[in-house]
């Protein structure tokens, strides 16, 4: 049985100096089209390097009973991401934290000059001020919002999109995001997926065939 005292910090995907990296949290479970086209559109639209989807232990919100193992969503993630610059991650697990305020740090600590974007659907915009910390999470990164079918408006007039609206980055400015300093956000537009993995449970308990996000 190795020794967890001396395996040091676990390993990251690749990052470096100047690299710009999108971070997208969540259980994935499951992973789908959806987290795959949002990804796809923060790349194109922020002018990213890589997304990292960081596949968590658990999410502190919700009860995670019935959570699939994480090597099993991890390896389901990585069947559907099939992406070259999307990787996919589970080093949470290993440095122990529950919650995106200490894992942003950690990443601060670990990785510093990498430009990291945090990204979110607006269906968790519409929650975020619910996240332990999240004013502080503003404060660290550049938040990234993707359009969600059925959030837009609901996101838009949220607890944490009104606090922090003054920070917002118009549309067309997207691709500067990463180089502003925090707190700075933008709403991108763009295709849609109505696929989600709140569905796809529901479609699974009940037998339909078919191909969440975060705290």
């Amino acid at each position: 049985m190795s020794d967890k005292r001396f395996a040091g910090p676990p390993p990251l995907p690749r990052c470096g100096r100047g690299m710009r990296i999108g971070l997208f949290g969540g259980t994935f479970n499951p992973p789908h089209a959806g987290h795959r086209l949002a990804s796809l559109t923060a790349l194109k639209r922020l002018g990213l390097d890589r997304v990292w989807w960081i596949v968590t232990p658990g999410n502190p919100l919700k009860d995670n009973a019935a959570l699939p193992p994480l090597e099993e969503r991890i390896a389901a993630a990585r069947r559907v991401a099939a992406h070259p610059r999307i990787d996919v991650t589970g080093f949470e697990a290993g440095i122990g934290t529950r919650y995106t305020y200490d894992t942003l740090a950690y990443l601060a600590r670990r990785c510093p000059g990498t430009r990291f974007v945090w990204l979110m659907g607006a269906d968790n915009l519409a929650g975020f001020h619910r996240w332990q910390h999240w004013r502080d999470i503003a404060a660290l990164v550049p938040i990234a919002v993707v359009d969600r079918p059925g959030a837009t408006l609901k996101a838009c007039r949220a607890r944490a999109a009104v606090a922090l609206a003054p920070y917002r980055v118009p549309e067309h400015r997207a691709g500067a995001l990463v180089r502003r300093p925090p707190p700075a956000w933008v709403f991108l537009h763009g295709p849609r997926s109505f696929l989600s993995s709140t569905l796809l449970r529901a479609q699974k308990g009940r037998g339909v065939t078919g191909t969440e996000h975060r705290r």
